[in-house]
């Protein structure tokens, strides 16, 4: 496998626009991915195209004048925009003279540069393997001592399938720790959920601004920059609604086009919480002349994680670029499906909290849940979650609970208790007006 870009290293962009693909011109995308992961943009070369060439996949014409700007600008470094094989990786290398790397190769390089957390660079690790392991063909064929014939006959294993078989390992020993931390992020989950705590999660396409919305909304400090996937790692905090309480708020790692497999499939115990969650707030770049194609973008990959059925809210940011004023639209039976406001300023935000109430609140129930004599841990946790409006007590001493909380969040913890769930109205003992204390 190719070596990853070294910072300020020489280097010339490929842009391949397939006809498929020819709605959205991503070469500033592009250009951005390569600055991002350090590299010293030389020059680039846009290559349409109907269909892939099969050795060299943007054909021969265009493989010699991207030869002749590689020597005239006396770069180092090949970036792709495509997924591209190992063998046309391999044939480009030899025709240019120097290291080509796709797409693929270029955002797992970024990724390995920002990973911090332990969980983080677990995953990008057992992501660069796994795409390592498609680029070990005949990389040890000067070892090759299995083919028979006189002096060709010695060890039982090739260099090339030791170096399988390694990675192998490896990638099973990734799995085995991937799958310890997703059993604690199910634990800290299930304790939310015993809290009775909505989680809501930041989804968007990358450098849309969501871990600047993060930081307004809950005034942490994540790390937040202009430039594409600034933070990877996914953070937590406590968010105060005003009317409905405190709720969790995750900021995720923001997605883009043609994202690898590989990295979807070894981010899975992160992209969890975005699955888990109770309301996503999909974060969208009002200013990109784009958007419309980026949110396509976001939710096949939300349906690629299975995050397609979680409900929606639709927030535009960035609206001081686009000279746009802040506002919340409705649909046509009145409820909240777009916010336009901007994390930097500050502008819309409070709209942007009355809708999460509003949204919250709309999926809330209301009413009188009597608790068994065994149910004190349940009342414990329904008056830990904010969700207790009164409490009253019957001729026979059975305690009333008047709650307020999520449909889901009620089930939730009536069913780690063994309690019915189904709420009442007002009990008879109270329907002559007398207030629970």
């Amino acid at each position: 496998m190719n070596r990853p870009a070294r910072r300020g290293e020489a280097a010339v962009l490929v842009h391949v626009r397939l006809e498929q693909d020819r709605t959205l011109d991503d070469a500033g995308e592009f250009h951005a991915l390569a600055c991002s992961a350090g590299a010293d943009v030389r020059g680039s070369i846009q290559v349409p195209r109907r269909q892939p060439d099969p050795r060299w996949f943007i054909g021969s014409g265009k493989v010699e004048a991207v030869a002749a700007m590689v020597r005239d600008r006396a770069a180092e470094l090949v970036l792709v925009d495509h997924h591209l094989s190992p063998s046309q990786e391999r044939n480009l290398e030899r025709r240019l003279g120097c290291r080509v790397l796709d797409r693929t190769g270029l955002i797992l390089d970024i990724f390995a540069q920002r990973a911090r957390s332990f969980e983080g660079k677990l995953q990008v690790e057992l992501a660069q393997l796994r795409h390592l392991s498609t680029r070990l063909v005949r990389g040890w064929t000067h070892l090759e001592r299995q083919k028979g014939g006189i002096g060709l006959r010695g060890p039982g294993e090739t260099q090339l399938e030791m170096d399988r078989r390694l990675i192998g390992i490896r990638i099973r020993q990734l799995r085995q720790r991937l799958e310890r931390v997703r059993r604690q992020r199910r634990q800290g989950r299930r304790a939310r959920n015993r809290a009775g705590l909505p989680t809501l999660s930041i989804v968007g396409y990358t450098n849309a601004g969501k871990s600047t919305l993060f930081n307004a909304l809950t005034g942490a400090s994540v790390h937040s920059a202009d430039q594409l996937f600034a933070t990877l790692d996914p953070t937590l905090r406590r968010l105060e609604l005003p009317g409905l309480g405190p709720v969790i708020l995750a900021d995720t790692v923001g997605f883009v086009r043609k994202l690898p497999h590989d990295l979807v499939a070894a981010f899975q115990s992160t992209l969890e919480e975005t699955r888990e969650a109770d309301l996503l707030l999909h974060l969208v770049d009002a200013s990109d002349p784009c958007h419309r194609e980026r949110v396509a973008q976001v939710d096949r990959v939300l349906a690629e994680i299975g995050a397609a059925e979680v409900p929606q809210l639709r927030l535009y940011n960035k609206i001081d670029r686009a000279g746009l004023s802040p506002r919340v639209q409705h649909d046509d039976r009145g409820r909240v499906v777009a916010v336009w406001m901007s994390a930097t300023t500050g502008a819309g935000l409070d709209l942007l909290r009355q809708a999460l109430v509003e949204c919250l609140g709309s999926a809330c129930v209301e009413g009188w849940l009597p608790l068994p004599a065994a149910g004190g841990r349940l009342r414990a946790r329904l008056f830990a979650a904010g969700a207790v409006a009164g409490e009253a007590l019957d001729a026979s001493g059975r305690s009333w609970l008047h709650v307020r909380l999520p449909q889901g969040e009620l089930c939730r913890l009536c069913r780690g208790e063994g309690v019915d769930s189904a709420l009442q109205p007002v009990p008879d003992f109270l329907a002559g007006g007398v207030q629970p204390p």
